[in-house]
């Protein structure tokens, strides 16, 4: 992983100076992750990008879980990729899984000074105050208003999903320029905007559970269960449904089974053992 001025390793040794006590100057984002993690690889670029972007108004701090166990032990982290923001030396905000660069922006410009004053910042701070249809026309304004900023654009697609406003975030998404629609922030949103509709439309786990166990031929069930699974992050088990659907019911609603695992794939970052099995696994049914 490249390291920067503002991008750096720590250890057990160098944790207190370089994160706990140099937060009571500038916010240290705390990224634990792992070789083997896919989401890490994924998300590491977008916060070093992110780190050199806001030059020095935060520290991106980065804890290799393998190599520094006791640290990670220490911080209760659990899975990869968690990242923690630490200001004064406390524990301020958190999140886990790779994020959107809209979404970890946001978290940023919360405990950043002098956060970037721009239109669309001044429109998400209304939104996030409670504004929330004045704050929606302001957004709306400024992308007619500037055409060639895909990043506004990005970011008011990930508010629009918050709002369930699933065709209005799917137009604004694939009104996107093709390159920025294939990086890993925007097929992100594209993967988040895919669960949520499935998810509007579904029963409960134990609901779906049942149905399934008294119909296993039932794939809508098994498709709104692999998106219940997904967003609880039991990701093998969303894909052994997804691939229940290919070996049984490969026509179902226009091959979603197989649709599905790839995109379960892209979450993942197209890297790491349960891809692997799944990939394999996949191979073999639709041989």
């Amino acid at each position: 992983m490249s390291q920067s001025q503002y991008s750096f390793d720590v250890s057990a040794q160098t944790f207190q100076a370089q994160v706990i006590d140099a937060s009571h100057q500038v916010p240290v984002l705390v990224d634990f992750w792992a070789t083997w993690c896919g989401p890490c690889q994924s998300l590491m670029p977008v916060l070093e990008k992110l780190a050199e972007a806001y030059q020095g108004q935060f520290m991106l701090a980065k804890v290799e879980i393998d190599q520094q166990q006791e640290l990670a032990a220490h911080f209760g982290v659990r899975s990869v990729p968690t990242v923690k923001l630490v200001k004064n030396g406390q524990i301020v905000d958190e999140f886990t899984g790779a994020q959107p660069e809209g979404e970890i922006r946001a978290l940023l410009d919360k405990h950043i000074e002098g956060k970037p004053d721009t239109p669309m910042q001044q429109a998400i701070d209304r939104y996030e105050a409670g504004e929330t249809e004045q704050a929606l026309q302001q957004m709306q304004q400024i992308i007619l208003d500037d055409k060639e900023n895909m990043q506004n654009r990005v970011r008011f697609a990930e508010i629009l999903i918050q709002e369930e406003r699933y065709d209005d975030a799917r137009q604004l998404l694939d009104s996107l320029s093709v390159d920025v629609q294939m990086s890993p922030e925007v097929s992100a949103l594209y993967s988040k905007l895919e669960l949520a509709e499935t998810l509007a439309d579904s029963d409960d786990i134990p609901t779906l559970e049942k149905r399934i166990e008294t119909d296993p031929k039932d794939s809508e069930a098994r498709y709104q269960l692999s998106a219940r699974y997904a967003a609880e992050g039991r990701h093998d088990e969303a894909m052994q449904q997804l691939l229940e659907i290919v070996k049984r019911d490969r026509t179902y609603n226009d091959d979603a089974g197989r649709k599905g695992l790839l995109r379960m794939f892209e979450l993942l970052g197209n890297q790491g053992e349960l891809v692997s099995k799944y990939r394999r696994l996949l191979a073999q049914a639709l041989n």
